[in-house]
Formats: structure tokens, sequence, C-alpha cells
């Protein structure tokens, strides 16, 4: 698993009174010595030729805000604000990767493009390196992870000064964000359920998976299994006695992540599908783009999709973008953890439903959805353990949800997986394409 060094030396303690004293400036200074690069691996081969290719678009520069709040986590804000914000418009708070910036999250990821098609404003969070010496979101933090303080507590701050500055609605804020932008979605999420109506994280972590450095990094890669009951309590622990609604979700992630192993959707998927009282099965399958992103929804009682998973094929860890000016397109690939392959942007801005289009529930009986192609995997043990195809139990793997005994927790036993339905596992026995 590769790590970047960071650009600039371990800062010096802030001035500020910081959360945890002595103790967390140990945590910090650690956590600067190990590099911990949440979101800072290499871009794989592919997307640095395209890269080199394609140049971000000009994008206006954003707005920075001072004065927003206590502000105790020491953060930044500034806001991309549409020239015609309508009164009353949804707001949508976006967190950048490590290593990246408030402007660069902008220029790239794709999400002004849509607010100035449909009216909402962006609010982009920026930490620095006095918080993280990579830029990362504490999201492994207890002091900025918990409602009412620190990093969590700053970006609240940005929702409400949003609603009072800005006139937007309080009840249609949304948050996304990239690799550690993305563990403080779930961050956010968890901790303030009533402030945001959805989520999406992409390439993220569930909320509660790490509690400091070592713990991280565990999370990262291989990821944690925990089952969807446990996933659920870290959440309703961080706000307890809150009995819902609770956010809706939807979670991106790319096959071939190796910063954060790719059995996090799944384990987000586990957290929030128990959070929302529904099983884990999929209600119905389908397929996105041109490059046929896995889609599985899952379906509350209401009709609508309360968690869906985004399974992007053939990316690295990134936000997947689609630059060009289709109405599906989105993005700019000139900057790290930005691949091209399908504008997210798009599909998540139609999510949180402020595309102009509503969902209704269905009128008639649901009807089983066409079964998709199995997806086949030939790797290691090892590998399918990393990458979230299977658990290991007593030095033995067992594949997810059919829980077939794969043989020895090592990169000497090879098995070829199959996928079908989305999340459950079996060994091929000719079947595969």
């Amino acid at each position: 698993m590769p790590y970047v060094t960071p650009s600039h030396p371990a800062p010096s303690p802030r001035s500020r009174p910081r959360r945890g004293g002595r103790r967390s400036r140990a945590v910090s200074a650690l956590a600067a010595a190990l590099t911990l690069a949440t979101g800072a691996a290499l871009v794989p081969p592919a997307a640095e030729a395209q890269a080199a290719t394609a140049a971000p678009r000009a994008a206006a520069a954003l707005e920075r805000v001072a004065n927003f709040g206590a502000n105790p986590g020491a953060l930044t804000m500034y806001v991309h604000r549409p020239a015609a914000l309508p009164a009353n418009a949804p707001v949508v708070v976006a967190l950048h990767g490590c290593t990246q910036s408030a402007q660069v999250y902008a220029d790239n990821s794709g999400l002004d493009t849509f607010a100035d098609r449909h009216g909402f404003l962006v609010v982009y969070a920026e930490t620095t390196t006095a918080n993280n010496a990579n830029k990362c979101f504490n999201w492994f933090q207890p002091g900025d992870t918990r409602r009412g303080q620190g990093e969590a507590a700053s970006i609240r701050q940005m929702v409400a000064h949003a609603t009072t500055a800005y006139g937007t609605d309080p009840a249609r804020a949304q948050v996304t964000g990239l690799s550690a932008g993305g563990a403080m979605t779930s961050v956010m999420l968890a901790a303030y359920p009533e402030v945001f109506a959805a989520g999406a994280v992409v390439a993220g972590i569930p909320y509660g998976c790490g509690v400091d450095v070592v713990s991280a990094f565990s999370c990262m890669s291989p990821g944690a299994d925990r089952t969807p009951a446990a996933w659920a309590q870290a959440v309703r622990d961080a706000h307890p006695g809150f009995a819902g609604p609770w956010p809706r979700v939807a979670i991106w992630h790319g096959d071939n992540d190796a910063t954060v192993a790719p059995r996090n959707a799944d384990e987000l998927r586990d957290q929030w599908t128990a959070v929302h009282g529904i099983g884990q099965t999929p209600s119905r399958t389908s397929t996105l783009g041109p490059n046929n992103t896995r889609r599985s929804e899952y379906v509350s009682a209401g009709g609508q999709a309360a968690v869906e998973v985004d399974k992007v094929p053939g990316i690295g860890h990134g936000t997947p973008v689609a630059p060009g000016g289709g109405p599906e397109q989105c993005g700019a690939t000139g900057t790290q953890h930005f691949i091209a392959s399908i504008c997210s942007s798009y599909w998540i801005t139609k999510f949180f439903g402020l595309d102009g289009t509503t969902t209704e529930p269905p009128t008639e009986p649901p009807t089983d959805p066409p079964t998709p192609p199995a997806a086949c995997w030939t790797a290691s043990n090892y590998e399918h353990v990393r990458t979230g195809r299977a658990t290991t139990t007593g030095g033995y793997v067992y594949a997810k949800g059919s829980g077939q005994n794969l043989g020895l927790y090592n990169t000497f036993v090879t098995h070829t997986l199959k996928e079908s339905p989305a999340g459950h596992y079996t060994i091929a026995t000719g079947s595969c394409p």
C-alpha cells in the first residue's frame, strides 16, 4: 500500500486550544511520522496518462467565508454560489481528500456544474497541515468526530451559517466527500443525522471504525469486518436518543482501490442498511453509464432507496469523473484522484433529489429485476479478504455471503470467486465468463 511523504515538515502545535491536550498532539505527531495519506496513493498509470492530456476546466474562484461560527476544528469555509441562487435552495457540503484543497475539489469533481444547472449552494470545507500533516480530515480522532466537537462541529456550523447568510433550506442539506472526506462524510451523517437529509461517501470508511492512527491504517486496508448490528450501534451511539428519520446514503467505490480497500463499501452498506432497519440483500440492481458501474439499491418501506452502492469497475482510489459537455458528464482529470470513468457527481446529485426530478413509490407491485451478468475474480485468499470478497477467522478464509471455506489465509491459495447477486460470493465452477 503506497504512501506519499508530506510536502511540508510536521507543523508546530496550533496556538488555539487543542482537543485532547498533550495526548492529541502526540497522536498528531505520530500521524505525521507515519504519513497517514488516506487518498494520497498514486493515481493508477492509466489515470496518469489521462491526466497528461486533460487539463482541468477553468473554474471561478470560490468565495471564502469568515466568521461562520466558533470553529472549534480550525477549518476554512468556502462556497460556490450560482449566479441565480433561488430562495430556500438546497446546500451540499463537499469534503476534499488528503493533500487536496477546496479549490482543487471544486475544479475537478464536477459538483459546481450541477449546482449551476439546478440551483443549489455548495459549501467546501477545507482543512490544513496544522490539523493534519497531509491535509486529511481527522476522521479517526475522537476529538474531531463527536457531536459538538472539533472538525465535525465546525462543519455543522458551516451548514447553519449557510442558512442564515444565503437563505438555504435547512431541511435540504446534504454532504459528500472523497477518501478522508468520505470518511468524514460518514462522521457527519452519524453525529448530525438531524441536519443531513442524505450523504454520498466516495472511497470512504464506515463511522466508528478508526479511533487512532494505528486502527485507521487497518480500517483503510484490509478493512474491518463487523456485523451490521455492530456497525449500526456505532451510528446510534453518536447521537443517543435520535429516533430518525435517518439520512439516505449513497456509497461509491472503485473495484481496484488499493488505498481504501473495496470491502469498506460493503461494510458501509451493512452499517446504513441496519440503521434503516432493512436487509443487506439489494431490492434492485442495475448498471450505469458506458462503463457498467454496478448499482445495488436497498429500498425502505416507502419505496425509496435508503441506501445504494455503486461499484465502479476498473478504477483505483479517487472520484470518478467524465470530462465533457454532455448532460451526464462532468469534472476534469488533470489532478490526482480524479479518474476518467463515470460522472459520480451527476448520479450523486440525482440521488440527493437536486436534479429537478422526483422519485415516486411504485404504484404496481414490484417485479424482480433482471439478474446482471455474474462478475468473477481470480486472486489469492489474502487479496479476496483485502478487497472484501471474503473474511478471515481463525487463520481460514470464508467467501462473503455463502460462507464457503476457501482454505488458509495466505497469498499461496488461489480461487476464482463469482459474485451473484451483489455481495454474495461463491467458488466458481466453470460458470464464470
